[in-house]
């Protein structure tokens, strides 16, 4: 267990690190085809990390061209099947936060919180739709599976890429680092369900070199800045089944989950920092669980 001076110092060096430089070139080396180097920082970080890679549906280090193709690998068919539940994990990972979402505030960690005014760009209508509703935070790893499923059925409304800084987010800035995930770079995802909006929000970090979604592709880079608004309500329409891929992460980060109010139980089994896998239980709906004798 790191000690309040350690975190202190890394919370500090967080602030000194030229982040967007170590960025660029870390998503430079990423999608390289560098042949035999590509392969020993393949290797390098499957023992560093701990990776399975015998969950991946091609566990041959020798398969990936490029470190960007291992990170966003695909996972055996088998290796994750889908609870029967309202609400399904979207990622591996681990449970940051979660709970309801009170006067507009989000808990980040002990004496921090941030706003969903300020994660979803100031967007005050939207903002609304989730007061007095549910959130979970979740943490990706570096050895964890860096795509991102959907939790339930959803019709993609909106897309907005929200320019922002780069920290890290690990346990550790997310204890030092005031509004965190409001602050980073951050693309939001709407979606309208039959238990309405749900909002799934892929917040960047230090070293994350792109994060892309399966109707749009690579959003980011190029970073220009701006917020980029994508409008899909009169586009032809993008419909993606529960637990169908929806986006990926290009090195390790965080999803928030916004969800309004009366729209799930959680599992009663979550608890922040547990680990858990894509497609597990993560919660059911209000109207099964009061439904049940």
């Amino acid at each position: 267990m790191s000690s309040p001076v350690a975190d202190h110092l890394a919370i500090a060096a967080q602030y000194a690190l030229p982040k967007r430089v170590l960025t660029q070139m870390a998503g430079r080396f990423a999608r390289a085809r560098l042949g035999w180097l590509t392969h020993a920082a393949i290797a390098r970080f499957v023992a560093r990390y701990g990776v399975d890679m015998s969950e991946a549906a091609e566990p041959g280090i020798a398969s990936y061209a490029s470190f960007n193709d291992f990170f966003a690998r695909a996972l055996r068919p088998d290796a994750r099947p889908l609870a029967a539940a309202d609400y399904i994990c979207p990622v591996d990972g681990a449970i940051s936060q979660f709970g309801a979402i009170e006067g507009g505030q989000i808990f980040q960690a002990k004496g921090h919180f941030f706003s969903t005014l300020a994660l979803l760009a100031g967007d005050a209508p939207l903002a609304a739709r989730f007061e007095g509703g549910q959130f979970a935070t979740l943490y990706l790893s570096p050895r964890d599976y860096h795509r991102i499923h959907m939790p339930c059925a959803g019709r993609l409304a909106r897309m907005v890429y929200v320019p922002g800084e780069l920290f890290s987010v690990n346990p550790v800035t997310a204890r030092g680092v005031p509004g965190l995930f409001a602050r980073n770079e951050r693309v939001v995802c709407l979606f309208e369900t039959m238990r309405g909006p749900l909002a799934l929000v892929l917040v960047g970090a230090t070293i994350v070199g792109s994060m892309a979604t399966v109707w749009h592709g690579v959003v980011n880079p190029p970073r220009t800045g701006q917020v980029r608004v994508f409008d899909y309500a009169y586009a032809p329409p993008v419909e993606l089944a529960q637990g169908a891929e929806m986006g990926r992460f290009l090195l390790g980060s965080t999803v928030v989950l916004l969800w309004p109010r009366g729209a799930l139980h959680f599992n009663p089994d979550w608890r922040a920092g547990l680990g858990v896998r894509m497609g597990q239980a993560l919660g059911m709906s209000l109207a099964s669980v009061t439904s049940d004798p």
